[in-house]
């Protein structure tokens, strides 16, 4: 007769979980580039490694860094840190797999094998659930291969954690190792599915501080592990659909989020990669859309908008196709021309627009057309913020995980926060990444930025770029011309007394940049019916004479006037190439409507 043992089985505090689940999460961020570099699903856009380190990086910076008194508290503070950082496909899916993990353990102290095999389930059900259309041979196939093998160990009465979850982690192991048969992309590319690897490091660090303990959280949490794959993956255009190009993600903050309701909504707008993360207080959305509005005002309808994004997917797949390249990056404050950001995949960090107590990425999230629409309906005055440091880490770490330089080229110091954002952004990227203040705004701005973009395009370095850029800033100048002024007067912008003076005299003000980055007023004009023909004789006579010039014309809400401008330069001055652009909220909710802007450039060559 075998002697029954009366010793309780081991267990897993809040303690040793934290400690276990902080290795995991530095293995993830160390292990970045690596997955950034096998990305080809489900789009080739090289940002797996970024999302899932900034989703794992929230959880380090919150919940990780405090102690919890119970497994189950420690796992819901995970789980909703994670929803509130996760970013692309695979960090929502993450998050929904962390989210889940925690329902079954709220009011436990510690954690056993039962326990750690029922919370591995529900969160493996949970993350399957948040896919609109679940694909096999990513990191769902991997999930629930980890979450059989803890299933299996359980009813087998494995007494260990530790090694029922050595045994699960080879189980996983096995899986990943499996999807290049499951997928033919990942076949063709030679790479597993970048989203399970990166599951699989996260098991792999905390299988680690299970064997090594607090060594292992002191020595070898935040190392990289060795290189996988290390050869380039070719990545293929045609996987983007360009009529989905913008990877959109938000976060909805309510109570009780329908989350089938709202899952509904977005499917029968035709949102592609869905994923609805969270739970009935906080939910990320994830989708593919062309038109990244959408996504955004169905959110508004279950709960508050928040933390929205939409990065371009072909700008950055461009950047893995480009890696001898710098890259070049600006805000939309520049208005920079469309068809000069395709033609030279220049980046865009845009504004944040404020109107009718609902915020907006300018471009992005609110077209041009329809923020003039809004304004004119609207009681109060829209505002306009600087995108935060976030929104240019994002985009600078999307670019430099591919390109080996970049340059951001940023609206003028004096207007704007929006440099200091994008300065404090680079921090992290400071070999690597210069930040430009072109002392100018809008059409000026843009001028400086399609130059750099052309010098980066050919292959210049980012020392020569810059030293161009800096010849041309003084020569660069930028003229405004406003209609009605009222807006600017609501604002702030100019003093109130000035207004009046306007409506007496007839004069239609000009303002222009000067060399320090700063709008002033500059003149007047008395025209009111030929009032673009006569803005057009202001600036050729400011301007030196004998010179071939890059134009760029805009117009807040105005296409006709803008039309007439941009005619009127061409006949007074030498012209050797032009662009009609319509004047984004940046501007033009300080503007107002009717506003002309006309922005030259000695052409180079």
């Amino acid at each position: 007769m075998h002697a029954v043992s009366l010793e309780p089985p081991p267990v897993i505090t809040a303690a040793a979980l934290r400690r276990a689940l902080i290795v995991g999460a530095r293995r993830v961020i160390a292990a970045c580039d690596e997955l950034n570099r096998i990305n080809v699903f489900p789009v080739p856009d090289g940002d797996t490694g970024n999302n899932l380190a900034a989703t794992f990086g929230a959880v380090l910076h919150g919940a990780l860094s405090r102690r919890s008194r119970q497994v189950g508290e420690l796992l819901e503070r995970v789980g909703e840190d994670a929803i509130d950082g996760a970013r692309g496909n695979s960090g929502a899916i993450m998050a929904q797999f962390l989210v889940g993990s925690a329902e079954r353990l709220r009011q436990r102290q510690v954690l056993d094998v039962e326990g750690l095999s029922s919370a591995v389930r529900r969160g493996a059900e949970a993350a399957r659930a948040a896919l609109a259309k679940p694909v096999e041979g990513t990191i769902l196939s991997v999930i629930e291969a980890f979450s059989a093998a803890l299933e299996d160990g359980a009813r087998l009465q494995q007494r260990s954690p530790r090694r029922l979850f050595a045994d699960a982690l080879e189980r996983a192991h096995a899986a990943l190792a499996a999807t290049p048969r499951q997928m033919a992309v990942l076949q063709r590319a030679g790479v597993v599915d970048a989203g399970a690897r990166g599951f699989v490091v996260w098991l792999e660090g905390i299988a680690a501080y299970a064997d090594g303990g607090l060594a292992t959280l002191r020595a070898h949490g935040g190392l990289p592990l060795p290189a996988q794959d290390a050869g380039p993956v070719a990545h293929s255009h045609e996987t983007i659909d360009p009529q989905r190009r913008y990877c959109t993600e938000c976060l909805l903050v309510g109570e009780a989020i329908d989350r089938v309701a709202l899952r509904a909504a977005l499917e029968a707008q035709g949102v592609d990669s869905l994923v609805i993360a969270g739970n009935a207080r906080r939910v990320r959305v994830h989708g593919h859309s062309g038109q990244p509005q959408r996504i955004f005002d169905i959110g508004a309808g279950f709960g508050r908008v928040e933390a929205m994004k939409a990065d371009d997917m072909l700008r950055q797949q461009r950047s893995a196709q480009s890696p001898g390249l710098v890259a070049i990056i600006t805000d939309s404050a520049s208005d920079l021309p469309e068809a000069l950001a395709e033609r030279f995949g220049i980046h865009m960090v845009p504004v944040r627009v404020s109107l009718d107590g609902r915020d907006y990425l300018d471009r992005l999230g609110l077209g041009v057309g329809e923020f003039y629409r809004r304004m004119r309906a609207s009681a109060a005055l829209p505002k306009t913020s600087q995108p935060p440091p976030g929104d240019f880490r994002r985009v600078f770490d999307q670019v430099l995980a591919c390109q080996h330089a970049a340059l951001y080229v940023g609206l003028s110091r004096p207007l704007s926060g929006t440099l200091q954002s994008a300065e404090t952004a680079a921090r992290d990227h400071e070999a690597k990444l210069r930040c430009f203040d072109t002392r100018n705004v809008s059409a000026g701005q843009a001028l400086l930025v399609w130059r750099a973009g052309e010098l980066a395009a050919a292959g210049a370095d980012p020392a020569a770029i810059e030293a161009e850029l800096l010849r041309l800033r003084p020569l660069t100048r930028t003229f405004a011309m406003a209609r009605n002024i009222e807006h600017a007067v609501r604002g702030g912008r100019i003093p109130r007394w000035a207004a009046p003076l306007v409506r007496w005299t007839g004069l239609t003000p000009v303002a222009a940049v000067t060399e320090q980055g700063v709008l002033k007023v500059a003149g007047g004009l008395l025209a009111r019916q030929r009032a673009p023909e006569a803005f057009a004789r202001y600036v050729a006579r400011h301007v030196p004479a004998g010179q071939r010039w890059r134009v760029i014309v805009g117009h807040a809400d105005a296409a006709e006037d803008g039309a007439r401008l941009l005619a009127a330069l061409r006949q007074r001055l030498t012209v050797a190439g032009d662009h009609l652009v319509e004047i984004g909220p940046a501007i033009g909710a300080h503007a107002g409507p009717g506003t002309l802007l006309a922005g030259l450039q000695p052409a180079s060559g």
